[in-house]
């Protein structure tokens, strides 16, 4: 609307009314008439003052009806303007009311993708705890076995394959145990981050409820309410208010920021997930060599076993032939001393020959060569029969040895097949699937 004009004020000329001295010569009798002269004027003065006093009414009445009609226009322009002031600052409440609820929905999706995500960080943290419960069984598994493999006698008490395998197996599961302690504390650290941006977005999503009503009551207020009232000490700025670039990018910062979290949980949760899985398959893959490792080592043991026990028959059948040598040697001892005896009987009784007839005849060199021979025999025979005897106690000795071995090797059969594998059939199939019961 154009502006009222406004009638400019120009300064009426002024009617100094002025008493004219009389110039009458002063009488003597001044002094007698001073209480009359000073109540009365001369006719000109009436004329002048009466004069003056229509011009102020006339002046005064000018002036006023001056001052109504700009009185008139000033209510008219002060109407029009308090009218588009209050339009414009309903529309620009609008406009608020409308960036306002721009980030509040903004703020609102950002604490249900942040919540959303947090619950999936929560579930991949239970399944690490999950797993972290499942090493329990195969890492007392390998503990009990290596104990177990301790108990083996000295001569199988060696540091073999399935002993390397066991002891690559136990590090390997204190390592994965210690990983994924790690990254139990790294996601417990993550959800913390992300309910604390959580709490800060909803913070920020509360003030902007809050406002948005307020503004919104402030939208629907007119003159006809009957709720306003005047508040003087209102109309100010505060010091600590924000201005609209602040106040867009503190509400930007908060859901910068909750995006940063949501895709460092992400992230996280896609490393949780190959860190269970690379768990699994070097645990599943261990486990394979390690059960390849001792059912190499029983089948070692049962063949050196069943050599041990084929070459314990061969010594028990030779214990037996010898047990009968012996015998037929102590025999044959005991039938060439009966000869001896003979001989040295012949030769005693021929010995009391007399005089002449103690002859050195066939006989007598005979039955010399006899008791020689007899005698060297004898000597063969014993020395022979010392033989079998020390072949015998070291045949019983082999014997004694093989069985000990044999012994040991049944021993360490039953640790290895009996307690160390049948306790190995305890070990979690899948730790990647055990993260989930």
């Amino acid at each position: 609307e154009p502006h009222p004009p406004v009638v400019p004020s120009c300064p009426l000329p002024s009617k100094i009314c002025d008493v004219v001295r009389s110039e009458r010569p002063r009488s003597c009798c001044g002094m007698a008439m001073a209480g009359f002269r000073t109540a009365k004027y001369q006719l000109p003065e009436w004329h002048r003052r009466n004069a003056g006093v229509c011009y102020q009414a006339f002046t005064a009445g000018e002036q006023a009806e001056r001052g109504r009609a700009e009185a008139k226009h000033l209510v008219k322009h002060a109407a029009a303007s308090a009218q588009r002031a209050q339009e414009y600052s309903k529309a620009t409440l609008g406009q608020r009311l409308e960036d306002i609820h721009f980030w509040r929905m903004e703020l609102q999706k950002e604490i249900m993708e942040l919540d959303a995500e947090t619950n999936l960080l929560a579930a991949q943290k239970l399944r690490l705890e999950r797993a972290l419960d499942a090493t329990e069984v195969p890492y007392a598994v390998v503990i009990d076995n290596l104990e177990c493999r301790e108990r083996r006698q000295p001569p199988d008490l060696v540091v073999d394959e399935v002993e390397r395998q066991l002891l690559k197996e136990a590090d390997l599961i204190r390592d994965i145990r210690d990983l994924l302690k790690r990254t139990i504390i790294q996601a417990a650290t993550q959800i913390r981050s992300n309910r604390i941006q959580k709490e800060n977005c909803e913070l920020d999503w509360s003030d902007k409820v809050e406002t948005y009503h307020i503004d919104d009551k402030c939208a629907g207020y007119c003159t006809d309410s009957t709720n306003v009232q005047f508040h003087p000490s209102s109309v100010k700025f505060e010091e600590n208010a924000s201005t609209p670039k602040s106040w867009a990018q503190f509400s930007h910062d908060n859901i910068s920021r909750a995006e940063q979290e949501k895709l460092a949980s992400v992230q996280l949760r896609s490393l949780i997930n190959n860190i269970i899985h690379d768990a699994s398959e070097d645990l599943r893959m261990q486990r394979a060599a390690v059960n390849e490792a001792f059912d190499t080592h029983c089948r070692e043991l049962d063949e050196a076993k069943l050599r041990l026990e084929q070459h314990l028959q061969q010594i028990l059948k030779d214990i037996g032939d010898e047990e009968a040598n012996i015998v037929n040697l102590k025999k044959a001892i005991r039938d060439k001393e009966a000869y001896l005896k003979v001989a040295h009987t012949r030769l005693y009784d021929r010995s009391f020959r007399p005089n002449v007839e103690l002859c050195r005849d066939e006989p007598q060199f005979r039955l010399v060569n006899e008791v020689e021979a007899l005698t060297v025999f004898l000597e063969a025979l014993k020395r022979k029969l010392m033989e079998s005897e020390q072949n015998l106690k070291n045949l019983e000795e082999t014997r004694m040895k093989l069985e000990k071995e044999i012994a040991v090797k049944a021993n360490s059969i039953f640790i290895d097949r009996q307690k160390c594998m049948g306790n190995r059939v305890r070990y979690p199939v899948d730790l990647e699937v055990a993260s989930y019961k």
